[in-house]
């Protein structure tokens, strides 16, 4: 039997932090908001944060400013990003650090229609597939590269139109959101085949928790108070959907963001998944060494990172792990 190993964070309440910081610990997402991020937003929604005696303020990034902007600007003190993308912004320089692990597992995955005759991995030989640019190409062009297939990539935006339209025989997508947009569209799972990268082992997680090195020793009880009360959000959000789907949709129209409650549901319950270890040996809120050595590697193997920090200088997490 797999043993049971849990997260332990001290508990950082007003009262143990003597005094607040006087300038708020500012917080970006990756992307817009949506279900991806609901423990953050149910932590502010809930007050777990003031309760945590941390200030946080939350911010968004643009399509053209990424939350490594942000955190390379000092916009932000804290960010979410995929592990591909931080660690290709400190082989560039910037010196952030790992604080916490959210996902344990790659969300990404080649879709097909099964009228195309695509139905095994040989069968993407030569066809056309489209993919996404910055921390999402990585981990699928080293799979095929390790299947020893050759197929014509081709460069797509945030839209799944060109494969509905059949202009890319495949393409990659993530679980919680692409994926479920094709259904929304008219395609039923059952005329989709779906390869997940995870199955051919490229499971590299994705969203971890980021700050600079300086941050980190400069504000680290804030930092500690922070991710507490963000995984007390996630564990809130996990048990109470309804609210959680309400909270992002009513968010995401404030922003003027397209949004459904079905669409939120669906992706709070993949990113619930992918925070699971499942039969990962990985605790709560831990970067496994062996997937960022797997992260380091694919980087390396397409030439992507020179720079690479041994992992304790890259993960630098703010809690405890207790078995």
């Amino acid at each position: 039997m797999r043993k049971i190993i849990l997260f332990a964070c001290t508990v950082l309440s007003a009262g143990l932090l003597t005094t607040r910081a006087s300038e708020p610990l500012v917080f970006s997402p990756h992307w817009m908001p949506q279900a991806q991020f609901a423990g953050f937003y149910v932590a502010q929604d809930q007050g777990f944060y003031k309760e945590a005696g941390v200030d946080v303020e939350i911010i968004h990034p643009s399509p053209t400013v990424s939350s490594v902007d942000f955190l390379e600007r000092g916009t932000a003190d804290v960010i979410t990003q995929f592990l591909m993308t931080a660690l290709t912004a400190s082989n560039e320089g910037l010196d952030l650090v790992n604080i916490g692990q959210l996902s344990q597992h790659s969300a990404i995955l080649f879709a097909s229609k099964k009228s195309s005759g695509i139905e095994t991995i040989e069968d993407f030989e030569g066809k056309k597939v489209g993919v996404w640019r910055g921390g999402f190409r990585e981990v699928p062009m080293a799979m095929l590269m390790d299947q020893g297939v050759d197929v014509n990539w081709v460069s797509v935006l945030w839209s799944v139109n060109l494969f509905l339209e059949d202009g890319v025989d495949l393409m990659t997508m993530m679980w919680y959101n692409e994926y479920n947009q094709l259904y929304l569209s008219g395609l039923d799972r059952d005329e989709v085949n779906t390869f997940f990268v995870a199955d051919y082992g490229f499971d590299v997680p994705e969203d971890g928790i980021y700050t600079l090195a300086s941050t980190r020793d400069e504000r680290e009880k804030e930092l500690r108070a922070f991710v507490e009360a963000s995984i007390r959000g996630w564990d809130y959000a996990s048990e109470n959907q309804d609210y959680t789907v309400s909270l992002i949709v009513d968010m995401m129209r404030q922003a003027n963001i397209p949004a459904n409650k079905a669409h939120q549901r669906w992706m709070l319950k993949r990113i619930l998944d992918l925070q699971a270890p499942g039969e990962k040996e990985v605790r709560k809120t831990e970067l496994h060494p062996d997937d960022y050595q797997m992260a380091v590697e694919i980087l390396k193997e397409r030439e992507i990172i020179e720079r690479i920090l041994p992992y304790e200088e890259f993960f630098q997490p703010v809690c405890s792990f207790n078995e």
